[in-house]
């Protein structure tokens, strides 16, 4: 078969039609890559080094000999590899700038009969168009609320009701709490995290607002952009209420059967903010499996928490909104109706 060099446009346009190969090394595909992409490294991480190395004292005629050295006793084992995983032997490829590493990967499936499409420039030429995206001007609504008040369970109900939302704690591997991480797979990078979002900002309308929940620049041990986390503070608002017992009862469910000895970590890096009797009377309570004490416990720090938080955003762009006792159905449609009221202009400040 034979390589075809496409354009960013048109990865686009083929990347969810056929599956991707990432040909840098495991250090270089750990930080970072395109979503969806399979690492299989042209040279690992010590022979990157060594051919780099190469390639500035010698130039690239020896770089790439030595390459080809230090690679071409693994070719049979790559070719088995890539066959066993792409039976239907149509893929795309990129290494760094699209040069010699996705070259030669290319070169060798094209020898078994594979149809290749190589990323012109590579995976420099997606971080350049991810990051820029990610730093553009968007139209925000932010969903705000205290612990409790089921936030992201909104934002999945707007999202079935066909709005844009973005949801950064699904992104982020993190529920932006000392509890957030319990549970989640290792959180990316923030390079990753900024490629996995520019993944969804890209499939949705700019000139239509989009729906996030309130967050602080840190989400775990992500970054949001500059640019971005200071158009959610610039944002209208709106302060979700719900009562006591119901934020209780929807943390319950989604905490209480979590590993006790997890939770009573979480409880311990909060042990300086919270004071050892406080601490002590949750730790207890989760031992107890009196889960509805020490919820009630931690509710007493973040909401003191999210009372500081919400002083960063303007008044005049924050509105309070009662939801106790509805169901998320009727709440999703109030906040729809909200969004008519404030879209395009700034809500007035409620009473």
């Amino acid at each position: 078969m034979e390589e075809h060099i496409i354009s960013l446009e048109q990865f686009w346009e083929l990347k969810d039609q056929y599956p991707l190969i990432d040909a840098r090394s495991e250090r270089e595909f750990a930080q970072s890559h395109i979503p969806g992409a399979v690492n299989i490294p042209i040279l690992n991480n010590q022979e990157r080094i060594e051919v780099g190395t190469l390639y500035k004292d010698q130039g690239s005629e020896e770089a790439t000999i030595k390459g080809f050295e230090l690679v071409g006793p693994r070719f049979h084992l790559i070719l088995k590899e890539a066959l066993k995983l792409f039976p239907e032997k149509k893929i795309i490829i990129y290494c760094w700038r699209g040069g010699m590493r996705s070259q030669i990967l290319s070169w060798l499936l094209t020898l078994v009969g594979f149809e290749v499409y190589r990323l012109k420039g590579g995976y420099k030429t997606y971080r350049t168009y991810s990051y820029e995206l990610v730093r553009k001007q968007l139209d925000f609504i932010v969903l705000g609320g205290k612990t409790g008040t089921g936030k992201t369970r909104l934002l999945k109900k707007l999202q079935k009701t066909g709005e844009q939302i973005i949801d950064l704690e699904d992104l982020a591997k993190h529920k932006g709490s000392s509890f957030g991480a319990i549970g989640q797979p290792a959180q990316p990078t923030v390079e990753q995290f900024e490629n996995k979002l520019a993944e969804d900002l890209r499939k949705l309308n700019p000139e239509n607002p989009i729906w996030v929940e309130n967050e602080s620049r840190k989400i775990g041990k992500v970054i949001l952009p500059d640019l971005f986390y200071h158009q959610m503070l610039e944002a209208p608002l709106i302060d979700i209420v719900k009562s006591e017992e119901e934020r209780i009862k929807l943390i319950q469910e989604e905490y209480a059967t979590l590993p006790a000895d997890d939770l009573i970590l979480a409880v311990l890096r909060l042990k300086k903010r919270l004071g050892g009797l406080r601490t002590s009377q949750a730790i207890e309570a989760i031992v107890e499996g009196n889960h509805e004490s020490w919820i009630a416990n931690m509710l007493i720090y973040y909401d003191k928490a999210y009372t500081f938080d919400l002083e960063k955003h303007a008044d005049d762009k924050i509105l309070r909104l009662d939801l106790t006792g509805l169901s998320y159905d009727t709440s999703t449609q109030k906040l729809l109706e909200i969004k008519h009221q404030i879209h395009g202009k700034h809500p007035q400040k409620a009473d």
